[in-house]
C-alpha cells in the first residue's frame, strides 16, 4: 500500500508492440509526465495511469494487477489500467478533448458547435466510467490516510468518487489547464456542468495554475452550484464540506534543463541550424499544432511584419516548430494543414534563391527545439489561451538574450509579463509589431530582461510546485 498516488491520463512510460509481439518500452510524452517523473524520484509514490496504446494495453495485461514494477520494468511504481478502447476512446477523445479542452480553452465555434445529444450523453457515460475505474484503483492501492494527486480535466470526477470509496484520503485535484468563466462554462448541459465541479469540490485542495483561472473556477462553484465562496481565503463551500483553492505556478527545472540542452545531439543540432540560416536573426516558435496555440496569426504576423519591413528581407529567418497533435479529431488535421499552407504562402511571396523566410517543421525532435531555444534572437509565444505554457519560461532559461513577445491570454503572463513583449493573440498586427520590436531591441535591454525572465521562470520548479501540494494535504 502506498502513501503518495498520483492519477493522470498519460503514464511516465509507454510501450510498443513489435511485429513479432515483443513489448519496448520509452519514456511517456508531455510536459505533464516529465514534470511529475522528475519530482517522483525518491518518493514512495505510486502512479496510476491509462494504456494508451495497443502496446500499453499488452503490457497491462501482462503484468500481474497491472502493476508495471511488479512484471520485472524498471518504471518505479506503476499501474497502467486497461481500460476498453470503446470507453477509453469516447472519454478521452470526445469528452476530455473535444470537449472539455474546448470549454476551458474558449475554442468553440458556437454558431455550429457545441451540440449535446444523445450521442454526447452516450460519451459522457464513457467518461463517468473511465473516471470510476481510476477512482478504484486508486482506492484499492492507497493506505489508510494516504495523500493522492489527481491531474487534469481528464480526471475531474475522481475526487468525489474516491470520497465516496475511501474518506479516509486526502485528496488533490490539479488542473494544468485554463478555467472557463461562467458564462462559458454553461454551454455544458446543466447535469454534466453540476458533475464537474462537484467532482473536483470531492477534494481537500484544488490547484489551479493561476490566480485568474481559480477565480474562474470559484465563480462558476457559486454561479453554478449556489456554492459558499471566500476568495479572500479561497475556500469553497458547498455539500456540507469545504475545499480550499490553491494557486501553484509551475516552472523549470533550470540546472536539469540546461544540462540537457549542452548534451552532444543538442550542440549538432545548433550547428546544422547555424548552417542552414547563417548570421541571420532568428525569430523562433515551438509548439503542438493545437488549436488554442494560435500558430496560424504568428505566422501571418510574421507575414504582415514582412510586408512592413523590407529592410529585414533576408535578414531573419522564422523557425516555426509545428508538431502534429491529436490527428484522430478532424479539427486538429485541418488546423496542421492550415499551418502548412500559411507557411508555403510566406514562401511563395518572400523567398528567393538564397533566402528562405520561414522554416516549418512538423516532426517532434526535442533535442532540435533545444537548439532552437538557444539561437533564438525572439521567441513567440502567442497562444489564445493557455493553462500556463513552459515553452514561455523554457525558452529564456536556454536563450536570456532573447526577447520574448508573449499573449497576454497564457497563464505565464502573470509571472512573466511584466519583462515580456505583451501582445493580444487576436491582434496579428500588434504581435507583427511587436516581432519588429522584439528584433530592434538594444542588447543591454535585452539582457536585463532576459535575466528576470530567466530568474521567473525558475523560481516555482516542478519539485517545489509538487511538494507545495503535497504539504497542503496535511
Amino acid at each position: 500500500m502506498n502513501a503518495i498516488l498520483v492519477a493522470s491520463n498519460r503514464g511516465p512510460v509507454s510501450f510498443t508492440l513489435s511485429e513479432d509481439g515483443s513489448l519496448s518500452m520509452r519514456r511517456g510524452g508531455g510536459g505533464l509526465v516529465s514534470g511529475l517523473a522528475e519530482v517522483a524520484k525518491g518518493l514512495n509514490m505510486l502512479w496510476v495511469c491509462a494504456a494508451l496504446s495497443d502496446g500499453d494495453r499488452s503490457a497491462a495485461r501482462l503484468a500481474p494487477g497491472g502493476r508495471l514494477d511488479h512484471a520485472g520494468y524498471d518504471t518505479g511504481a506503476v499501474r497502467m489500467l486497461d481500460i476498453p478502447p470503446t470507453i477509453f476512446h469516447r472519454a478521452y477523445n470526445a469528452v476530455a478533448n473535444s470537449t472539455l479542452w474546448f470549454v476551458n480553452h474558449l475554442l468553440y465555434d458556437t454558431p455550429n458547435r457545441p451540440h449535446f445529444d444523445a450521442r454526447f450523453r452516450r460519451e459522457w457515460e464513457s467518461y463517468q466510467a473511465y473516471n470510476e475505474a481510476f477512482a478504484t484503483a486508486l482506492a484499492e492501492e492507497a493506505a489508510h490516510g494516504a495523500r493522492v494527486m489527481v491531474q487534469d480535466y481528464h480526471l475531474t470526477l475522481v475526487p468525489a468518487m474516491l470520497r465516496g470509496e475511501r474518506p479516509d484520503l486526502r485528496v488533490a485535484h490539479f488542473s494544468h489547464t485554463p478555467w472557463a468563466p461562467p458564462e462559458y462554462f454553461n454551454l455544458l448541459p446543466d447535469g454534466v456542468g453540476i458533475e464537474l465541479l462537484e467532482g473536483i469540490l470531492g477534494a481537500d485542495h484544488a490547484g489551479f495554475l493561476t490566480a485568474r483561472w481559480a477565480g474562474a473556477f470559484m465563480d462558476c462553484c457559486e454561479t453554478v452550484l449556489g456554492a459558499e465562496v471566500d476568495r479572500a481565503a479561497r475556500t469553497v463551500t458547498h455539500g456540507g464540506r469545504t475545499t480550499r483553492i490553491g494557486v501553484h505556478g509551475l516552472g523549470v527545472d533550470g540546472e536539469t534543463l540546461w544540462a540537457r540542452a549542452r548534451e552532444p545531439d543538442v550542440e549538432s543540432h545548433m550547428a546544422a541550424l547555424r548552417e542552414q540560416v547563417g548570421d541571420r536573426k532568428l525569430i523562433v516558435r515551438i509548439d503542438r499544432t493545437e488549436l488554442s496555440k494560435n500558430i496560424v496569426r504568428g505566422l501571418t504576423a510574421y507575414r504582415e511584419f514582412l510586408a512592413a519591413h523590407p529592410e529585414w528581407h533576408g535578414r531573419v529567418v522564422h523557425l516555426a516548430f509545428a508538431y502534429p497533435s491529436r490527428h484522430d479529431l478532424p479539427e486538429y488535421r485541418e488546423y496542421t494543414a492550415a499551418v502548412q499552407r500559411c507557411a508555403q504562402e510566406i514562401e511563395d511571396e518572400y523567398a528567393t534563391e538564397d533566402w528562405a523566410p520561414v522554416i516549418l517543421n512538423v516532426h517532434d525532435d526535442y533535442p532540435r527545439s533545444l537548439a532552437a531555444y538557444r539561437l533564438a534572437d525572439v521567441l513567440l509565444v502567442n497562444p489564445i489561451r493557455d493553462g500556463m505554457n513552459l515553452v514561455a519560461k523554457e525558452g529564456p532559461v536556454l536563450s536570456p538574450r532573447s526577447a520574448l513577445v508573449l499573449s497576454r491570454e497564457a497563464g505565464a503572463a502573470a509571472e512573466l509579463g511584466e519583462h515580456a513583449l505583451l501582445v493580444n493573440p487576436y491582434d496579428v498586427s500588434a504581435t507583427a509589431a511587436a516581432l519588429h520590436e522584439g528584433l530592434v531591441m538594444p542588447e543591454d535591454e535585452r539582457a536585463r530582461r532576459g535575466a528576470l525572465l530567466a530568474a521567473a521562470a525558475t523560481a516555482l520548479p516542478p519539485h517545489r510546485w509538487f511538494s507545495d501540494q503535497l504539504a497542503a494535504l496535511k
